[in-house]
């Protein structure tokens, strides 16, 4: 028999028992959604809480958790997933380039 433990928003948590939507080790896109009162920045994956160190609300960022427990988790700023981004779609033309210019040879 499973207990549900509290009440959050209206939806029933279990969270002494059961799968963490994140694992140590692991690196998530996230956005940062809130602040902390610690001043860290507060994202969510599957509606798990992941606190992130350093970070600022709006970010669309990388993370790497470093640490979880039953109720949230903790995490640092890999890289910044906009800066992330632009490199991969400046370097998708420059491959399209170099494989038509294959192509033509």
């Amino acid at each position: 028999m499973t207990k549900l433990t509290m009440s959050y928003n209206g939806f029933k948590t279990n969270d002494m028992f059961g799968p963490k939507p994140v694992e140590v080790g692991k690196e998530y896109d996230v956005q940062i959604t809130e602040l902390s009162r610690k001043g860290d920045g507060i994202a969510r994956v599957e509606r798990f809480v992941c606190f992130i160190k350093n970070g600022k609300v709006g970010q669309n960022v990388r993370v790497k958790i470093t640490q979880v427990g039953n109720r949230f988790a903790t995490g640092e700023i890999v890289s910044d997933s906009a800066e992330s981004n632009q490199g991969q779609t400046e370097s998708a033309p420059a491959s399209a380039d170099e494989s038509a210019k294959a192509s033509t040879e």
